[in-house]
C-alpha cells in the first residue's frame, strides 16, 4: 500500500545534520518501507548549486541503503532553492508555491536553534498553508524561560498536533524496546519499583571528542546537549506507568506525568550535579588536544564536556531510588546504556559460604544488547555463589532513529515527537543546575581524554 505523496522541505539543507543524519535516515525508511512517496525540497542561504544538492541527496539516501531505483526518481524530482529563512516575504512566496502543488507540506528546521526561532517568528507575518507540519530540532530553547517563549511562538503558527519537536533518541530501537521489555514480560513489571530496585543509571558516554562541532557544542555542552532532553526522556520511558494503549495522547501524557514527579536529588543542584572538561590525552592511539585548545572553542564559555545529574522521582513506585544521568565526550569506554541495580535478597539461607550479589540488568543502547546477572551455585564448591550473565545482542532496526522519526512526521503521527509540556518539564528539572553552574557554585573538574572521567568521581 502506498502512502499519499508528501513534500518534505528541509530548511538548512546544506548543513551537517541534513547530510549526516536526515538523508541517510530517510534512505533507511524508503528502503525498509518503500510505499512512501516524498517530494524533497532543499533550501538554504548557502551558495549550493542544484548539482551539488542532488549529489548530496544521492549520497545520503544511498548511505542509508536506499536502492538506486528509488533514488533516481527522487533525484529527478528534487529541487534546491536559495532562501533567507528569516525573510517573511521570501518564506511566504516559497511556501505558497509549494502549497499550490497540492501536496501536504512538512517543513523540517535543520537549523541552529536561534535561526529556527527567527524563521518561526517570520512565519507569524503571513498565513501558513493549511495542514502544514513543522519539525523542530532540539535543543528547544536554552532555558525554561526560552523554551516557554518558543512554545508560545509555535502556538501562534499551527496546532500542537502539527508540531514535531525532534529528539531522535525517541526513534532508537533500544528506547522503544523499553516498552516491550517492561510491559511484555511478567518477570519485570511486578518488580519494577522501589521495593526491588536500588538505583538506576542512564549513561551516554562517547569516545568521540569535539570532531569539529565547536560551532554548536561550545554553546551547549553535555548538560544541554544530552541530559536536558535525550536522557530525561529515556528515563521517562523507563520509569513511566503502564499505558492503556500506545498512542500519542496516552504515551505522552504518561511521560509528562513522570517528568512532573521528577526533581533534583535533595532539591540541591550543587550536590546533585557534577561537571568536567577533558584535557589532552589519547583515544585509540590518536592524540586528542585539550578541549580548550580545540578549534572554535572559547575557553571563557566554561563549557562542560562531561555532565552528571542525579534526580529522584517522587511517587509511590520510585520513592527513594536515585536516577543518575551522565553523558560526556572523549571518554575511554564509550558506554551507552541503562544499568538497573536491584536490591539484595531479603534473606539467604544459612550454609552458603558467601553472599548473593545484587542482580543487575544492563540494557545497551549502542550497540543494542541486554544482559541480566544472576546468582548460581559455583562449579567448584556448590555452596559458593557466583554470578552468571544471561546476555543477548538485540536485532538492529533496519530503520535508523531519524528514519523512525521522519516516518511519524510524514504520517502526521506525533507519537514519537516531543510535546510542548514535555520540553518545559525537562527544563524545569534542570534549570536550577544551569543556574548553579552559571554562578560558579559547582566546580569544573578535569579528566584526560581517553580516561573514564575525573579520578575522584565514583
Amino acid at each position: 500500500m502506498e502512502n499519499s505523496p508528501v513534500t518534505l522541505v528541509i530548511l538548512g539543507a546544506s548543513g551537517d545534520l541534513t547530510h549526516r543524519l536526515l538523508l541517510p535516515g530517510l534512505g533507511t525508511l524508503l528502503h525498509a518501507r518503500p510505499g512512501y512517496r516524498v517530494h524533497l525540497v532543499g533550501a538554504a542561504s548557502d551558495d549550493l548549486t542544484a548539482e551539488q544538492w542532488t549529489q548530496r541527496v544521492r549520497e545520503g539516501l544511498a548511505e542509508g541503503g536506499c536502492r538506486a531505483d528509488r533514488i533516481e526518481p527522487m533525484i529527478d524530482d528534487t529541487t534546491f532553492e536559495h532562501l533567507d529563512v528569516t525573510n517573511p516575504s521570501a518564506l511566504e512566496e516559497f511556501l505558497g508555491r509549494l502549497a499550490a502543488e497540492g501536496r501536504p507540506i512538512v517543513v523540517y528546521f535543520a537549523l541552529p536553534p536561534a535561526i529556527s526561532q527567527q524563521a518561526c517568528q517570520a512565519m507569524t507575518q503571513f498565513d501558513l498553508p493549511p495542514g502544514i507540519r513543522l519539525a523542530i530540532e532540539k535543543p528547544f530553547g536554552s532555558s525554561l524561560a526560552s523554551a516557554q517563549d518558543f512554545n508560545r511562538l509555535l502556538a501562534q503558527l499551527v496546532p500542537e498536533r502539527q508540531i514535531f519537536r525532534v529528539d531522535h533518541y525517541l526513534g532508537k530501537a533500544t528506547v522503544l524496546n523499553l516498552l516491550g521489555l517492561r510491559f511484555g514480560n511478567r518477570i519485570f513489571e511486578p518488580i519494577w519499583n522501589t521495593v526491588n530496585i536500588e538505583r538506576v543509571e542512564i549513561i551516554a558516554d562517547e569516545t568521540l571528542a569535539l570532531e569539529g562541532r565547536a560551532g554548536y557544542y561550545d554553546k551547549a555542552g553535555a548538560l544541554r546537549d544530552m541530559i536536558q532532553s535525550h536522557l530525561l526522556l529515556v528515563m521517562a520511558m523507563l520509569a513511566m506507568e503502564e499505558p492503556a494503549s500506545i498512542d500519542e495522547v496516552e504515551l505522552r501524557d504518561l511521560v509528562v506525568h513522570l517528568l512532573r514527579s521528577t526533581h533534583l536529588a535533595g532539591d540541591d543542584p550543587v550536590q546533585a550535579s557534577r561537571r568536567a572538561r577533558y584535557t589532552a590525552g589519547q583515544i585509540d592511539g590518536k592524540d586528542i588536544p585539550s578541549y580548550t585548545d580545540e578549534k572554535g572553542v572559547d575557553p571563557e564559555r566554561n563549557t562542560d564536556t562531561l555532565a552528571e545529574v542525579t534526580v529522584e522521582i517522587r511517587n509511590s513506585r520510585w520513592a527513594g531510588v536515585p536516577f543518575r544521568l551522565r553523558s560526556g565526550k572523549a571518554l575511554g569506554d564509550g558506554f551507552r546504556g541503562i544499568v538497573v541495580k536491584f536490591r539484595p535478597v531479603v534473606h539467604l539461607p544459612a550454609g552458603f559460604h558467601n553472599t548473593a550479589e545484587p542482580n543487575v540488568l544492563v540494557i545497551g543502547m549502542t550497540p543494542e544488547s541486554i544482559a541480566l546477572s544472576l546468582n548460581t551455585n559455583a562449579e567448584g564448591d556448590r555452596w559458593d555463589l557466583e554470578q552468571t550473565s544471561l546476555a543477548a545482542d538485540l536485532t538492529e532496526s533496519p530503520v535508523r532513529p531519524y528514519g523512525e522519526i521522519l516516518q511519524g512526521i510524514l504520517d502526521g503521527d506525533p507519537l514519537l515527537s516531543v510535546r510542548g509540556d514535555m520540553t518545559e518539564e525537562c527544563w524545569r528539572i534542570l534549570q536550577p543546575v544551569v543556574d548553579a553552574w552559571a554562578a560558579g557554585d559547582v566546580p569544573m573538574d578535569e579528566y584526560a581524554a581517553g580516561s573514564t572521567g575525573p579520578s575522584d568521581w565514583r
